[in-house]
């Protein structure tokens, strides 16, 4: 390298200086630094050093018009904070540099647009372009950096008229001072780093799963923007609600510290069709307004006083989860105006009503959770006819005082009686299809006696149900060893009777599903029925027989995912210790 005028270079110095692989003897390391000048030329003794995996040339003053394709033939490079200028053109032999993990081109001349070559350097983990005179558009190619972990651009002459910036799971510390520059900013997505201090002014925020304690600037840095989707879930935000602009429509703040009352101003957003704030420490009245908006998410607060009897016909309303407060009352008669409604969570309050029957006027509902309040009466129907709801697939009215018996034709009519298969036979659960998958029952903590109803043998897309903790008598129906869906089973601490129906899906079960139930015997249960006299078994009626020859309605419709995804948090939330864990994205049950 005598090409090189390094009369300044302090060979003494430990970052500087020639490695060797000691069994070779080929050089694979040269670093040098602060100390040469000269021209890098394409025959530059350099390029001989074809064993040559690290390359640092630091804080040099290299002057040439680009960088020799004669690179092409290095693996890794580090280069930076010299005088190289020209354009990294899209044929430029470092793009062509496979093994390349980390690039520093910072503080030198180029001046040529952001190639979208930059995407060939798949294994990059740190790539550092700063202080350059790169110009143009971050091209899309850079998404495919999946290795990246450290990105520096600063001082580079990126377009301000930039409208939409997509940096999730980033490993992002602190929000980049460009955003300053930005002013037609309108949708940024910083979701899932490590983000702290203070969010700047913007135009539309998508920032879940930071630690962002507040807004920067004046109290009115909201109000007077032009706002329209802000997503600040999952941080630590503290205080009150703060006041959003009239154009809002989509205000996500779950999983924060706020407090004090929901805001009367909540009722002017007329745009506004989601609101998300559960999990937080917010107290007072639920707002009057909720016909207006289209999802509603309220669980886990210590909101007070009555659910508003203020549904108006025609509300777009399609999901209500008011869970976990210390709502008392009755539910709001005006809730059958809601045609749209497809999920209703009111469970862990103090509401003190009769079964909802005329909630079966609401031709989408899928989901009803009632648990953990002060429900009484029968949940038979008038009639003792089939519960109706055709479209339900969640029916959890847990730890209440229900009382009466159940006909057997109880579950006829649910579309839970049929179910999509997969090509190879197996119900895969996708997340924004849940609902299309499969069907869960709680009924346990109450007082409800008489049989086991027969009709429930024909939800064959039944995964989960909980009877237990009732006053059951009779059999167990042998339907339910036809459920090839079935994973979770409890009917402990009933009065049941008889064998238990053989098949993988119950024999499987641990045997507290069927302990306290004195009468029971058979697989999981340490008791044998061989060799005693088991109770007779119950002979259908001609009731049974027409149940059991009903066929269920085939499902045609699918769900958003929008709404997939808020049904997932309701199943996370309301009943984590058994339905959690035999469903998820992507699990076949079998």
């Amino acid at each position: 390298m005598n090409e090189f005028d390094s009369s300044h270079c302090n060979l003494s110095d430990p970052f500087n200086g020639v490695f060797c692989d000691n069994s070779t003897g080929a050089v694979t390391k040269l670093q040098l630094s602060a100390c040469l000048s000269g021209t890098l030329k394409p025959n530059s003794s350099l390029f001989r050093l074809h064993h040559l995996r690290f390359l640092v040339l630091i804080d040099n003053n290299f002057i040439s018009s680009s960088l020799p394709s004669e690179f092409g033939s290095l693996n890794r490079l580090e280069i930076s904070n010299n005088h190289l200028s020209g354009a990294l053109n899209p044929n430029s032999s470092l793009f062509e540099l496979p093994h390349l993990r980390y690039l520093d081109l910072e503080y030198n001349n180029f001046s040529s647009s952001f190639s979208s070559e930059f995407g060939n350097l798949n294994r990059l983990e740190v790539l550092s372009l700063s202080s350059n005179d790169f110009f143009g558009q971050v091209p899309p190619t850079v998404s495919n950096l999946t290795s990246l972990t450290e990105l520096y651009l600063h001082s580079l002459h990126i377009p301000t008229n930039l409208e939409i910036l997509l940096l999730p799971g980033c490993g992002i510390i602190e929000l980049p001072n460009i955003l300053k520059k930005l002013e037609k900013l309108e949708f940024i997505d910083f979701s899932d780093n490590r983000i702290k201090g203070n969010l700047p002014r913007l135009t539309s925020v998508f920032v879940p799963n930071n630690s962002i304690t507040g807004f920067k600037g004046p109290m009115d840095v909201l109000v007077n923007s032009s706002l329209k989707n802000l997503d600040i879930e999952k941080n630590c935000f503290e205080g009150a609600i703060p006041i959003l602009p009239l154009s809002i429509n989509f205000f996500e703040a779950s999983y924060n510290r706020f407090t004090g009352s929901i805001p009367l101003s909540i009722c002017n957003y007329r745009s506004l069709t989601l609101l998300k704030l559960s999990n937080n420490n917010l107290t007072g009245p639920i707002p009057q307004c909720l016909s207006n908006l289209t999802a509603v998410s309220l669980r886990k607060n210590n909101l007070e006083g009555n659910i508003p009897e203020a549904f108006y016909t025609g509300a777009s309303l399609q999901t209500l989860d008011v869970g976990h407060n210390l709502l008392t009352g009755k539910l709001p008669r005006s809730l059958q105006n809601c045609s749209s409604l497809e999920l209703l969570v009111v469970d862990h309050n103090r509401i003190k009503d009769k079964f909802p029957f005329w909630l079966k006027a609401l031709p989408n509902l899928q989901v009803l959770i009632l648990s953990s309040n002060k429900f009484y009466g029968s949940i038979s129907p008038p009639g003792r006819g089939p519960l109706g709801f055709p479209e339900l697939r969640i029916f959890e009215i847990s730890d209440n005082k229900f009382t009466g018996s159940l006909p057997t034709s109880y579950f006829v009519n649910w579309k839970a009686t049929s179910l999509t298969m997969n090509e190879d036979g197996g119900l895969r659960m996708e997340q924004e299809r849940v609902l299309t998958s499969y069907a869960a029952i709680d009924i346990s903590g109450n007082r409800i006696e008489g049989q086991i109803p027969e009709s429930i043998g024909l939800l064959k897309a039944l995964i989960a149900f909980n009877f237990s903790n009732n006053v059951f008598t009779g059999t167990i129906p042998s339907g339910l060893g036809t459920l090839s869906f079935l994973a979770y089973i409890n009917l402990s601490h009933n009065h049941l009777k008889g064998e238990i129906p053989q098949g993988t899906q119950i024999t499987g079960q641990p045997k507290s599903s069927f302990e306290g139930n004195a009468g029971l015997c058979g697989l999981p249960l340490q008791e044998t029925c061989f060799g005693t006299i088991a109770p007779p078994t119950r002979q259908p009626s001609e009731e049974d027989e027409e149940v059991l020859n009903w066929k269920g309605v085939a499902i045609g419709y699918g769900v958003g995912v929008l709404f997939g995804l808020a049904i997932m948090q309701v199943i996370a939330s309301y009943k984590p210790e058994w339905l959690v864990k035999i469903i998820g994205p992507n699990k076949r049950i079998n």
